[in-house]
């Protein structure tokens, strides 16, 4: 499922370093939560990660070994290892190991390149953490943590039930 028009119009004013500062917050607080995750990278750990949904005008690349966020515009070059990319949603689902990205690679859903060997690395240590997001990421709400977990999971839940590929 892509973001819808109405939600994704208003990121094209988001200023990049507004992006990259939440970006990298929401980071951090995934590796407090999952802090052995990038070392399941092994050698690929030195390796940049870009994420680019087609859906933001964003481009997110992960540096492991810095543990740390480069957003960019969509249309700048991102000097990553390893570069996905598809819609928004579809990426975050990937992230939590919710989607068969094998599936989605050959059904031509999700486009991936550069080094393969490290973006499987990073598969692999993405499905062993069983990332959370509402939960995981929740807590920065304060006390309104419970119910952004509640909303974030009925949306998630929302777009996994529409998305017409398998979930597992």
């Amino acid at each position: 499922m892509r973001l819808p028009p109405a939600l994704a119009i208003p990121f094209d004013l988001v200023p990049v370093p507004i992006a990259e500062r939440t970006a990298n917050m929401l980071l951090q607080r995934l590796m407090r939560r999952h802090p052995g995750l990038f070392e399941r990278l092994g050698e690929h750990k030195a390796k940049r990660y870009a994420f680019r949904p087609i859906d933001l005008p964003f481009v997110f690349v992960v540096a492991p070994a810095e543990e740390e966020v480069t957003v960019l515009r969509g249309d700048a070059e991102d000097g990553a290892d390893a570069s996905v990319e598809g819609p928004f949603f579809m990426l975050l689902a990937l992230m939590e190991g919710r989607l068969d990205g094998d599936a989605l690679f050959f059904s031509r859903d999700l486009a991936i390149s550069g080094d393969m060997e490290a973006m499987l690395a990073l598969r692999n240590a993405l499905d062993d953490c069983e990332i959370d997001l509402p939960s995981d990421l929740s807590t920065l709400a304060g006390p309104f943590a419970p119910v952004v977990a509640r909303t974030a999971a009925r949306i998630r839940g929302k777009v996994l039930f529409e998305e017409p590929h398998s979930w597992s």
